[in-house]
């Protein structure tokens, strides 16, 4: 059942039969990216027109798609495919899943790599401690329905997290793992813009050279660093806002 069937509730008949179809042609092109956020919806006599029903059945199936966030409804404007829900504050550490969920689609993760090694200098930069250390190589793709939504690239200490050397993160994604093992004192957030090459643009599936947005995240615990992470989201996407009010 997609998540425009829980949406609202269901027609009988022909009717049920039409409205059905018409929810899942509009919702697939949605959700495989063929109408991306912004595209207009077919006005709702074109679309009684193509499927040869009434206009009524196409205002319910609209109704049920704005009503699980796909699309917007705008009065003498049409219908629109919905942007992204902006990110509510850049400082917090939020899960992914939960990001993905907050556009209404389904979240899944694969498990790319897994590598526990001896430290290496850009571990050092990256981890910002002197000395050697065991980590934990990590890379993570995150899905919002069948679409890439996110590349993680992460290092963990062993030496302040020893547990995650036995954890399975091809069944719990790190982040939720770290959050619910490890509590954490500080953290640091950098953002910034690239443009996606090579492995990075395989995973995400896009072309090279499309934009993205690139947050870098170090946590620390009263002991030491614990991980560095670096997510990259295709900018079309993803955004970030962050709220706050003057310092006294």
């Amino acid at each position: 059942m997609s998540y425009t069937e829980m949406a609202g509730g269901m027609t009988t008949g022909k009717e049920a039969t039409l409205h059905q179809r018409i929810l899942s042609d509009i919702e697939g092109q949605i959700v495989s990216g063929a109408w991306p956020p912004g595209h207009r919806i077919p006005f709702e006599l074109a679309l009684a027109e193509q499927y040869d029903c009434s206009r009524m059945t196409v205002n319910k199936a609209l109704t049920q798609l704005a009503r699980a966030g796909l699309i917007e409804r705008r009065k003498r404007s049409g219908s629109f495919v919905t942007h992204p829900l902006a990110q509510s504050a850049v400082l917090e550490i939020h899960d992914i899943e939960s990001e993905v969920q907050s556009l209404n689609l389904p979240y899944s993760h694969k498990l790319v790599k897994r590598t526990e090694r001896r430290d290496r200098p850009e571990d050092a930069r990256r981890l910002q401690f002197a000395g050697s250390v065991p980590v934990l190589e990590i890379s993570c793709i995150h899905y919002a329905g069948p679409r890439p939504f996110c590349l993680e690239d992460r290092v963990i200490n062993l030496d302040a997290v020893p547990e995650a050397a036995k954890a399975d993160f091809a069944t719990l994604p790190p982040g939720p793992w770290l959050l619910n093992q490890v509590p954490w004192s500080t953290a640091e957030h950098q953002i910034r813009a690239i443009s996606a090459e090579g492995e990075a643009a395989a995973s995400l599936d896009v072309p090279k050279g499309t934009a993205c947005l690139v947050v870098e995240r170090r946590t620390w615990s009263s002991t030491g660093p614990i991980t560095h992470v670096r997510l990259t989201y295709p900018g079309d996407r993803h955004s970030l806002v962050a709220r706050f009010t003057p310092s006294s």
